[in-house]
C-alpha cells in the first residue's frame, strides 16, 4: 500500500486521515498472467494501481488481428478511463502479460472517494494528464521511424519491459512482424 500512497503524494497533498479513508476503499489483488482487468464489450468497473508486474492494452483490428496499443508497468494507475467514466462498453482489453500485484479500487468506491476528499478530483486530474501526456510522448517518435529506430526508442521508453513481456507483444506494439522483430534484435 506504500507505493500507492507515495505515487499519490506527488501529485498533491493529503493528511493522515484521507490516506487511511483511501485505504480503506482499496483491496490488493493478484491478477495472473494473461487474465484481463478489463475486456471490450463490457464496461470497466474498476481502477487499479500496479504494485508488480506488466499488463497491456490491446484492441483486435478489422482483419481480426490483435494490437497492443501500450503498456502499463509498475507504480502506474491503469484503468480504461472513457469506459469507466462514461459507463459505456470498452473498445479495448486490459490484460495481465506478466503476474501481476494490484491495488483495486471499485467504481463505487472511487466514486466516494471523489466526493469525500477535498482535492482528490484535483490529483486524480493531475495523474490523467501526466499519462495522456505520456502515451503521447511514448507513441508520437515511433509514427514515422523505420522498425529497427523504433524498436531501440521501445527500448529508451520502456527499458524494464523488454525482457519480461512475449516478443508478439513488442512487434504488435511496434507494428512489425515477429519474424522482423527477430532480425532486428540480432542486428543489433
Amino acid at each position: 500500500m506504500n507505493e500507492l500512497h507515495d505515487y499519490i503524494l506527488r501529485f498533491g497533498n493529503l493528511n493522515q486521515q484521507q490516506i487511511d479513508f483511501i485505504t480503506s476503499k482499496a483491496q490488493e489483488i493478484d491478477l495472473p498472467k494473461d487474465e484481463y482487468f478489463s475486456e471490450a464489450g463490457k464496461i470497466a468497473r474498476q481502477v487499479a494501481f500496479v504494485i508488480d508486474g506488466i499488463m497491456r492494452v490491446c484492441y483486435y483490428d478489422n482483419k481480426g488481428e490483435e494490437i497492443t496499443k501500450y503498456f502499463i508497468e509498475e507504480n502506474n494507475l491503469v484503468v480504461d478511463l472513457e469506459s469507466f467514466d462514461n459507463e459505456l462498453p470498452s473498445v479495448a482489453y486490459v490484460q495481465a502479460i506478466t503476474d501481476c500485484k494490484m491495488i483495486v479500487f471499485s467504481r463505487k468506491d472511487w466514486l466516494e472517494l471523489l466526493q469525500t476528499i477535498i482535492g482528490w478530483d484535483a490529483i486524480v486530474h493531475k495523474i490523467i494528464s501526466r499519462a495522456l501526456m505520456q502515451k503521447v510522448e511514448r507513441r508520437s517518435p515511433l509514427v514515422s521511424v523505420d522498425a529497427k529506430t523504433r524498436y531501440l526508442k521501445f527500448l529508451e521508453i520502456y527499458p524494464t519491459v523488454a525482457n519480461r513481456i512475449p516478443l508478439s507483444y513488442i512487434a504488435s506494439y511496434l507494428g512489425v512482424t515477429q519474424s522482423s522483430l527477430s532480425r532486428i534484435r540480432k542486428s543489433i
